[in-house]
């Protein structure tokens, strides 16, 4: 590579299949020049996250080095191939330290600190993440992923759109998207927004970010959204379609209990103790020194208690360390030096020679010595005001294999959002935050073991790599659709033309017929209605309709020809040839159906535009007509009020719409049943729901699955919509004609 500090020239003689770009690489400069340059490898949890997708993908990552005005030449490390970015240091005080720390960070967690609006910032920040932007398009191959990391970066998505329009582009923000009235202050918020809709996929740590981000997108632009999904018009006149939604990140669960475990760490933890004089709590606070932490809150709570009498000294210590955190930003020192003097003062007034109020430390430390923290600490206070997650609440968690420990934790924090078993706390409440500290420190054993395991159980299931993997599955699944047929998908139509005894089995909404406000206004398009018909007048072609619709409404809205199957209620119902076959319910699952309509329709009842679709077997709460935060928020009050009352209830989340049956049974099952009745010796199966991939994990080698639209799949082929699959169908009538003699064309 050549380059130099300022160049927006970067040469890179390799092209790989997966390029993450951060601002930082996952290694860290340790010294030497040249061939003799020394790097450690970054303990971070996203490069721990990512590692092996990179390993097995022969992934590059794109990032600066951590020095400035210095170049390096691209190298591998670890099995990962590097390629610094040079950062001149006029540039780092004015993209790094200027706009994205002093500009967008305060902004985005809700203006706790006045955000500074400086225009020569503005322009460095966009000149920086061009030459970001520009070094990731010269690094991927034809049609690579490319993930892009976090606030610093936000326009480099646009911009490798507009230069590498054959990229599958993510995005994720690790830190809060604001409300709208709070980000409009940005002067350039169209840009930044603009910039972020470059990306298939923009990932969010929360819902409620998610649903701001949607919110600022229909206020500046007007654009359509429809669920998780932003329609971005191309220039083409073509719509491109953007899922901005949460992907809640974690930590490698594993790695830090196993450390946990080590009995070299559980000494340590017993030495802690030790040297803090044996108090009967130990309470702990680890975080970046930061306005948002709300370290200040803690230590004011923590000294109300002992000027009150609450605790004393040579029961009670806080632990707070605060690692240093962008010293050279005047807003940071001057933090410095209030937390400072907060803790002289308390450990002036109530330290005593044998026990500290207050042991503040202001330093980093190595893993194994906050492991070792963690299993020292009775009660670990997180009181962020606001945090996009807070992975030291899951560290913390992670550690307490002796299922002991008391974690007090923001409810705004990100994290809140899953680990329920904490106390939760406004941090803002001084009484309240001193009163749940209370709680915690006498809280007994029993109930701290029961709410330990359930925060244990939480962190494990969903960890760092559960994190990257469902990030990348909805990534790779939203990549541009060609409209039309692919060749590999006519090929596949052709060869499945000639088997003896076909079953073409179709989804109805959103494959048959265009979605649509309201259900009972869908109807199949005219010409996959012909196609239908052409298929079925084969006596070898029998064709099945699979809904999750109820048999009596998908009947009434698909008109089907004679001959039709059709499997209803995702395979509780099926009409087979000897008519239909009713769903047989036993006493106690007609008792669960009933209580069960009576649980949702009083959950439903106070929401205008929600509404109950009744099935023979359970139900569906239909949430399309309100706004996703609503339908998201009711559908969630459902299933906790329904699981909570009722057990062995099958729930099943649609496109907006969220099911429960009394009797479990899924697209897959039908489709299994339909080729038994049929005897069909292959099947093509097309669908565009989540509920569809049961169906298409059914298939063999010589079927066929065909996806309808964006998202994840199992199926091995995929278009755009219901127009396709009416020629689709067209083309599968001519090939199966010219296939079976009929048409001289295929003879």
């Amino acid at each position: 590579m050549t380059t130099s500090p300022g160049s927006d020239e970067l040469y890179i003689d390799a092209a790989y299949d997966m390029v993450v770009v951060s601002n930082r690489l996952p290694v860290d400069y340790q010294g030497g020049v040249g061939a003799d340059t020394i790097w450690r490898s970054s303990p971070g949890g996203l490069v721990t996250a990512l590692e092996p997708v990179m390993r097995t993908s022969g992934g590059a990552w794109v990032g600066w080095p951590g020095v400035a005005d210095r170049e390096f030449d691209p190298f591998d490390h670890d099995g990962i191939s590097i390629i610094p970015v040079p950062l001149s240091e006029q540039e780092l005080a004015d993209y790094y330290e200027g706009f994205s720390n002093d500009t967008i960070w305060p902004l985005y967690h809700d203006v706790i600190a006045p955000p500074t609006f400086h225009r020569e910032w503005w322009d460095a920040y966009v000149r920086v993440n061009r030459r970001f932007a520009e070094a990731a398009a010269r690094a991927a191959a034809e049609g690579a992923v490319v993930w892009v990391q976090d606030y610093q970066l936000q326009l480099v998505p646009r911009m490798l759109r507009e230069s590498r329009p054959d990229l599958v582009i993510g995005f994720f923000n690790h830190i809060p998207f604001p409300a709208y009235g709070i980000y409009s202050q940005l002067p350039w918020r169209r840009q930044v927004v603009d910039g972020l809709l470059g990306a298939d996929v923009i990932g969010f740590q929360r819902l409620a970010d998610a649903s701001n981000f949607a919110r600022a997108v229909r206020r500046l632009f007007g654009y359509a959204t429809k669920g998780t999904v932003i329609e971005v018009p191309a220039e083409d006149g073509e719509v491109r379609r953007v899922v901005a939604r949460h992907f809640p990140i974690s930590i490698d669960a594993a790695g830090f209990e196993e450390i946990a475990r080590r009995p070299e760490v559980q000494e340590r933890a017993r030495q802690i103790r030790e040297e803090l004089g044996n108090p009967a709590t130990i309470m702990l606070g680890v975080d970046r020194l930061d306005y948002t932490k709300g370290i200040r809150h803690r230590i004011k709570a923590f000294g109300e208690l002992l000027h009150e009498g609450r605790l004393s000294v040579e029961d009670a210590t806080l632990v707070q360390v605060a690692s240093p955190s962008r010293e050279r930003v005047e807003t940071y020192r001057q933090l410095r030096d209030e937390i400072e003097l907060q803790v002289g003062r308390l450990n002036g007034d109530y330290s005593t020679l044998g026990h500290q109020a207050v042991a503040y430390l202001h330093h980093g430390y190595p893993r194994e010595e906050m492991v070792a923290l963690y299993l020292a600490a009775d009660v670990m206070l997180v009181t962020a005001l606001r945090d996009g997650m807070n992975l030291v609440a899951k560290e913390y968690v992670a550690c307490r294999f002796d299922t002991d420990g008391v974690l007090l934790l923001s409810e705004f924090t990100g994290a809140s959002d899953e680990l329920r078993q904490a106390i939760l706390v406004n941090p803002h409440d001084i009484e309240g935050l001193k009163d749940s500290i209370i709680e915690a420190t006498q809280m007994p054993a029993r109930e701290r073991a029961r709410r330990m395991r359930a925060l244990r159980k939480r962190v494990r299931d969903n960890d760092v790599a559960n994190w990257s993997a469902t990030f990348l599955k909805t990534l790779t699944g939203v990549g541009k659709i060609a409209p039309g047929i692919s060749d590999p998908l006519q090929a596949a139509i052709v060869a499945l033309a000639s088997t003896e005894r076909l079953l073409v089995a179709l989804d109805f909404d959103g494959t048959l017929a265009p979605l649509v406000d309201r259900p009972e206004d869908a109807r199949a398009t005219e010409r996959a209605r012909a196609a239908i018909e052409r298929l079925a007048s084969d006596e070898e072609t029998r064709v099945a309709i699979v809904s999750g619709r109820a048999l009596q409404s998908l009947s009434e809205v698909a008109n089907p020809s004679a001959g039709t199957l059709l499997s209803g209620s995702h395979g509780v119902e099926l009409q087979l040839d000897a008519g239909g076959v009713q769903v047989d319910l036993r006493e106690n699952e007609l008792a669960k159906l009933e209580r069960l309509g009576q649980i949702v329709e009083q959950v439903a009842a106070a929401t205008p535009g929600a509404w109950i679709e009744h099935k023979p077997a359970g139900l569906a709460l239909h949430t399309r007509q309100l706004s996703t935060a609503d339908g998201v928020a009711l559908q969630q009050d459902a299933r906790t009020h329904v699981e909570t009352e009722l057990v062995g209830i099958t729930v099943r989340t649609g496109k907006a719409v969220l099911e429960f049956a009394v009797r479990e049974s899924d697209k897959g099952e039908s489709l299994t049943r339909l080729r038994q009745h049929v005897g069909a010796t292959a099947v093509l199966y097309i669908g565009d729901d989540v509920t569809d991939e049961d169906a298409f994990a059914t298939l063999d080698s010589d079927d066929v699955g065909v996806k309808v639209g964006q998202g994840k799949t199992l199926a091995a082929h995929r278009v755009r919509s219901p127009d396709d699959v009416a020629e689709l169908l067209e083309r599968l009538a001519d090939a199966r004609e010219g296939a079976r003699g009929r048409d001289p064309r295929w003879t």
